[in-house]
């Protein structure tokens, strides 16, 4: 799987350790930035990098890091197409693939460390949609709701 890796100035230290752990597992990473500190930088533009990369099949999941992951997720869900969350617990991480199709995991870089991440990454890249008779009709109801505006 191809999966896209993108960090505002506050997740930047921790995407280099994610991008391995995404390589360690077979996967192949398109990392979208930032490339280098700069603490003017602003998280709504890596967000839009990681929707527009899954949204033109560049990349099918993506994994977005701010401070707290919650103005990342805000901001990827605002993407036709996309099913961001914050997790901080390897069970979300998992079920929101499983029960909603996510598609892009936020971290909160100044809430998890490295370990946790760790297993927040590995949890989501291992869990498929299960593609269950009520997780597709939720999925669809959630579908109406971003094609209704």
């Amino acid at each position: 799987m191809k999966v896209a890796i993108a960090a505002d100035h506050a997740g930047l230290p921790l995407k280099a350790a994610m991008g391995h752990v995404i390589k360690s597992l077979g996967h192949e990473v398109l990392d979208l930035g930032a490339h280098e500190y700069d603490k003017d930088d602003d998280y709504p533009d890596f967000a839009r990098y990681i929707g527009n990369a899954i949204q033109h099949g560049q990349a099918q999941r993506g994994i977005l890091l701010c401070g707290s992951g919650v103005g990342a997720s805000i901001t990827a869900n605002k993407m036709n197409g996309i099913r961001a969350a914050v997790c901080h617990d390897a069970y979300s991480a998992a079920q929101g693939v499983e029960h909603d199709d996510m598609n892009v995991l936020c971290l909160g870089s100044r809430i998890v460390g490295e370990s946790l991440a760790d297993a927040l990454v590995r949890a989501f890249l291992a869990a498929k949609f299960s593609g269950e008779a009520r997780h597709q009709r939720r999925l669809e109801k959630v579908l109406a709701i971003e094609k209704s505006g």
